[in-house]
C-alpha cells in the first residue's frame, strides 16, 4: 500500500471529512462524469466507482448517484451504504430496497443490474471483504448506531432504472 493510499484512508476516516465529502465529492463526480461523457469518475482515481441510476423509493424518479464500489468479478459489485459514517442510511439504499432493478455506469458503459440487500452470514463475509478492501469502513461503522447496509449488485437484469 502506498503512502498516498494510507494518507487518503486516514483523512477519509475523520469526522471533518464526513461533513465535507458528502456535499463536495458527489457533485464533482457528477460534473466530471458528464464532461467526460461517462469515461471518468473523479473519486474512482482512489477507489473503484460507479454511477448508480436507481428509481426513487418515494418519487419514482430516476436518481443518479456516484458511489465507491468493490468489484467482485463475474458482473457483481458490492455497494456499501456507509454515508461517510453519518447517522442516517444514504437515500440510494432505500431506493434499491424499494426498486432493486437499476443500472450502473461502469467505466463508461451503462449496465442493467439487480440489487440485493445482504444479511446474515453472507453480509458478514461481504463486510469482512469490504474492510480488507477499504479499512476506513470500520471507522464509519464504529461512530454510528445503525448497521451499514451492504448490497450485492449483479449485471444482467432485464430492466434498467427509471
Amino acid at each position: 500500500m502506498t503512502i498516498g493510499v494510507r494518507l487518503v484512508q486516514r483523512v477519509s476516516s475523520t469526522r471533518g471529512f464526513s461533513r465535507f465529502a458528502p456535499r463536495v465529492i458527489p457533485a464533482l463526480d457528477r460534473a466530471v462524469h458528464r464532461l467526460s461523457r461517462g469515461k471518468v469518475l473523479l473519486s474512482a482515481q482512489m477507489l473503484p466507482g460507479v454511477i448508480l441510476t436507481s428509481t426513487g423509493a418515494r418519487s419514482g424518479l430516476a436518481r443518479r448517484t456516484p458511489l465507491a464500489c468493490m468489484p467482485e468479478g463475474d458482473g457483481n459489485w458490492l455497494l456499501i451504504g456507509s454515508n461517510f459514517g453519518r447517522p442516517g442510511h444514504p437515500s440510494w439504499t432505500a431506493n434499491l430496497i424499494a426498486h432493486p432493478e437499476a443500472s450502473v455506469n461502469w467505466k463508461g458503459t451503462e449496465i442493467p443490474v439487480s440489487a440485493r440487500l445482504l444479511a446474515g452470514e453472507e453480509r458478514a463475509a461481504a463486510w469482512k471483504a469490504a474492510l480488507a478492501f477499504w479499512p476506513p469502513y470500520a471507522t464509519y461503522q464504529a461512530r454510528i448506531d445503525r448497521e451499514i447496509r451492504l448490497f450485492r449488485i449483479t449485471a444482467g437484469s432485464a430492466a434498467g432504472a427509471g
